[in-house]
């Protein structure tokens, strides 16, 4: 995009999506207030960069980093096909932010490719985590340093689940999670920082769950959550899909990337449970499994069987 054209970059500039533009070394030539908005980075901070340089850094559900091996836009600039897919991009806070990304070649007035544009939408359904915040009733259920419920909410959510599933059978499943060695970044770089690192965990959390499911700050560094209606093998690759979120996701502070690790434990809603508090020891035992067998990984009760 040349300076020449206001008219044209005007109009990028008031859509709400992300856009922007690269060169066939994919260095970005262009970036309008929509990706401003939704990753944090400034076009001052990225213009002149390539996507690659330890900024967006999208990665597959399964924590593949795609600037290595699949990027949409190497691929469009290489065949000139547009393509569509759902990645999670590294926001400048440092969680994994879902965003449906579109590719479309830039081509001369030779017809040959000489870069690429990538649209992008945030797709972590914002307005109904709002609703659901809504939906509490009293300050008091609310978590003051993550924002999202805390664990009296969770247990009433619970409570309510349990009912349901006591009435219809509707399933639901659990997720017990605690963060990896997390005292040592508290004593390594201050609780300050320790905060900052919950608050991108919640969010990595926040916002790759779906609609209908509920997260919660259970004490510390646990967290709960409440999967509905989901069978346990679908719980387990729920499960691996945020464990890997979070190991892609980190803070960049005095010249380095502060990240950390999750276990997680899954179990799913049994007929023999007639109070949520075995539904939470059965999740919290599996947790612990996790960190036994060495931490940063996913344990669910198909692990015995």
């Amino acid at each position: 995009m040349s300076d020449d054209d206001p008219g044209f970059k005007d109009i990028l500039d008031n859509l709400y999506d992300g856009v922007y533009f690269v060169d066939q070394e994919r260095r970005i030539t262009y970036w309008n207030k929509g990706a401003e908005r939704i990753t944090g980075y400034s076009a001052e901070q990225v213009v002149g960069h390539r996507c690659m340089d330890d900024l967006l850094n999208h990665v597959t559900e399964a924590g593949i980093l795609l600037c290595l091996n699949g990027c949409p836009l190497h691929a469009t600039i290489s065949d000139g096909t547009l393509r569509e897919a759902e990645v999670y991009l590294h926001h400048k806070d440092g969680h994994r932010l879902p965003v449906m990304v579109r590719t479309s070649p830039i081509r001369n007035n030779k017809g040959e490719i000489i870069g690429a544009v990538e649209t992008f939408s945030d797709n972590s359904h914002l307005s109904s985590m709002r609703s659901q915040l809504r939906r509490l009733e009293d300050i008091t259920l609310l978590d003051s340093l993550t924002g999202i419920g805390n664990r009296s909410f969770m247990e009433q959510r619970l409570h309510m689940a349990l009912l349901e599933y006591q009435h219809h059978r509707s399933s639901f499943g659990i997720l017990f999670m605690d963060l990896d060695h997390f005292k040592l970044v508290n004593d390594t770089h201050g609780h300050e920082i320790g905060d900052r690192v919950l608050r991108m965990v919640t969010t990595t959390l926040q916002r790759n769950l779906r609609n209908e499911d509920v997260i919660a700050r259970w004490g510390g560094e646990e967290f709960v959550a409440l999967i509905a209606r989901i069978n346990e093998t679908s719980l387990r690759n729920m499960a691996e899909k945020l464990r890997s979120l979070i190991e892609q996701s980190s803070l960049w502070l005095n010249g380095k990337n502060i990240g950390v690790t999750i276990s997680i434990g899954a179990t799913l809603i049994q007929p023999e449970d007639s109070t949520i508090q075995s539904m939470i020891n059965r999740a919290d035992q599996n947790m612990y499994r996790s960190k036994k067998a060495g931490t940063n990984r996913v344990t669910t009760d198909l692990s015995d069987r």
